[in-house]
């Protein structure tokens, strides 16, 4: 189903409508699963109860978490109310995942100085940023020039995780390497702005709107550029240079830890785990925290108090007083 006609004009669709590049994705990869599951059914002779079969079997043979669960759901949604044009109901009758929420892998402060100092150069500032700023790893990499407000020692955070923005910290000792790598960036930029077929960044439909000359404008350059030109896929016509590759740093992160000998699964959300537990070790109020990761509900972030307590929820073990 690699070539399919169908998933293919569903991309284009998408893309027409300015849908995130990792939307599309994780879109296409739900229909295609669905439709697979259905025996390469073609989703217009399908319905609700096929799409109800199909969500069960995600949470009872496939074991996937609540929120994976819904993102298949909101991919059909999607499919069946803005390309076939036939709704779903409203409420449909699955069983719904239940699988128990994991605990944060945190490392502690000298795992984590270990693991700085094994990234390796070319990553080493982004990876400084996501545990200095808790920042998520799409948030980091998609870090715009003017993004970093070093006035006030904070980052801008626009459209995260939910659409929130929000303003975080920054460390000072990340000043110097930040400057340089803007420097590194306009290097790029300066080159890219002379040739005749360079569109400039990309930017949001909206913002191009109303700003129609941003994306020429070094400030709304990515931060963390990638090495290379490459086509807009949501418009053939259009070069820009694009951020760098997430799984990049992923595999960076993930070579450090091997690197420094840490025993334990350790990829780019630990170190915001990890930066949220330090804070409240540090006594930050959870309300602080909350507000620095962005999250909705103070409850998500109340899992990091049970990392900090001593033993499980502060109980002491009766073994410690034989």
């Amino acid at each position: 189903m690699k070539n399919s006609p169908f998933l293919t004009h569903i991309q284009e669709f998408m893309y027409t409508r300015h849908y995130a590049k990792r939307t599309i994705e994780t879109y296409l990869y739900w229909i295609k699963g669905f439709i697979i599951f259905n025996d390469k059914r073609h989703p217009s002779r399908l319905a609700e109860a096929e799409v109800e079969a199909f969500l069960s079997h995600l949470s009872c043979q496939m074991n996937v978490a609540p929120s994976t669960q819904k993102v298949a759901l909101n991919a059909l949604v999607f499919l069946y109310k803005e390309v076939l044009r036939s709704p779903l109901k409203s409420h449909m009758t699955f069983n719904k995942s239940a699988r128990q929420t994991k605990l944060p892998i945190v490392l502690t402060c000298d795992e984590t100085a270990k693991l700085l100092m094994h990234v390796t150069i070319n990553h080493a500032l982004i990876v400084k940023l996501m545990y200095g700023s808790g920042l998520r790893l799409m948030e980091a990499v998609r870090l715009r020039i003017q993004d970093i407000d070093f006035d006030f020692l904070s980052v801008l955070v626009w459209f995260g995780k939910g659409g929130k923005h929000r303003r975080v910290t920054l460390a000072k000792e990340l000043v110097p390497a930040l400057l340089q790598q803007i420097e590194f960036a306009r290097q790029y930029y300066e080159s890219d702005v002379l040739r005749a077929d360079y569109s400039g960044v990309w930017l949001p439909n909206a913002l191009i709107r109303k700003f129609p000359n941003a994306n020429k404008s070094f400030q709304w350059h990515y931060l963390f550029p990638s090495t290379r030109l490459s086509v807009d896929p949501a418009d053939k016509a259009a070069i820009r240079r694009h951020h760098i590759d997430e799984t990049s740093v992923q595999k960076a992160v993930k070579a450090a830890a091997y690197k420094a000998d840490i025993n334990k699964k350790v990829t780019c959300h630990t170190l915001r785990h990890s930066f949220a537990t330090h804070l409240l070790q540090r006594g930050a109020d959870i309300r602080t925290v909350q507000e620095q990761l962005g999250h909705s509900d103070v409850r998500t972030t109340q899992i990091y108090t049970h990392v900090i307590q001593a033993g499980g929820n502060g109980v002491k073990s009766p073994l410690s007083d034989l």
